[in-house]
């Protein structure tokens, strides 16, 4: 399967970062440093040369306006995403079929209900035939088998063991739950270490298994290890569509900032999906 592909442009004008996306039909700049104006213009070159329908800037807050005038439209935000500076997601739809979105009142609705939740309880205990553990390499297989079974379509080829030992190498940490010796539930941070951020991802747990609360679970142990490793950044990237999902984050302290429009293929059709953020530095107990 296709992973992608990240290269580096870089002329007297400046330098950036992209990662052109085929799977998914789009172009994101993941970086640029010196001028916008140019990064922009060799951004579209390769959107068009990509035949991409989706072109995505993970921008700086301060060129906010700057991206505006230049046509294209303020999607999402992550708080700190840069050393402590914020990122703003502005994409440049170039067909008209992708920018079409049937089920925006929906997800507005699911959002709504998301915030009328009551706080959770302090603590979930799962019952003791229910495991956690932090995910190696040996777990490969049975963590791909797992999003098998969860996902018809992911954007990351989570099925290939060799791609998640890969992911693990270049420092994602994953925790899992495993019962009668089957991994039933999972979650990833994908951590940059440069820019201090971490995207929590991969979550999924097989249906059966989804009355306990694994993934709040999984989500908070991972946060622990990021704190321990001086990442406070953390945000997360949801199928609008699902409001367990949404519900977890919403409860785990995330705060709601923006839906990306029909952004990757995931389940069985593209869909659009919500941006969360926490500011893991303002975790209770942390620093006592």
């Amino acid at each position: 399967m296709h992973l992608g592909k990240t290269i580096v442009l870089s002329d007297k004008n400046g330098k950036m970062t992209v990662y052109l996306d085929k799977q998914n039909k789009r172009v994101r700049v993941e970086d640029y440093l010196g001028s916008l104006t140019n990064a922009l213009k060799h951004a579209e070159e390769l959107a068009e040369g990509e035949k991409a329908d989706k072109l995505i800037i993970k921008g700086r807050r301060e060129h906010f306006n700057h991206l505006l005038e230049h046509g294209y439209s303020f999607e999402a935000s992550i708080d700190g995403f840069f050393l402590g500076s914020d990122c703003v997601f502005f994409s440049k739809f170039l067909s008209d079929e992708r920018k079409a979105t049937p089920h925006w009142t929906e997800e507005d609705g699911i959002i709504k209900s998301v915030y009328g939740l009551a706080e959770p309880a302090q603590k979930i205990t799962p019952p003791g035939d229910y495991v956690m553990k932090k995910m190696d390499k040996s777990d490969a297989h049975g963590l791909s088998k797992l999003y098998k079974e969860v996902f018809q379509i992911y954007p990351t080829p989570l099925n290939d063991p060799e791609y998640i030992v890969k992911t693990m190498s270049e420092g994602s940490i994953y925790y899992g739950f495993v019962h009668d010796g089957q991994i039933v539930s999972a979650a990833s941070a994908e951590v940059d270490l440069f820019y201090k951020n971490a995207e929590m991802t991969d979550c999924a747990t097989l249906k059966e298994h989804r009355k306990h609360g694994l993934m709040k679970i999984l989500l908070a142990r991972i946060e622990t290890e990021l704190i321990e490793n001086g990442i406070f950044c953390a945000y997360s990237i949801a199928r609008s569509l699902s409001f367990g999902m949404n519900a977890a984050l919403y409860q785990l302290g995330y705060a709601y900032r923006g839906r990306l429009v029909n952004n990757v293929y995931i389940y069985d059709k593209i869909e659009n999906m919500n941006v969360w953020v926490k500011d893991l530095a303002k975790t209770p107990n942390f620093g006592q």
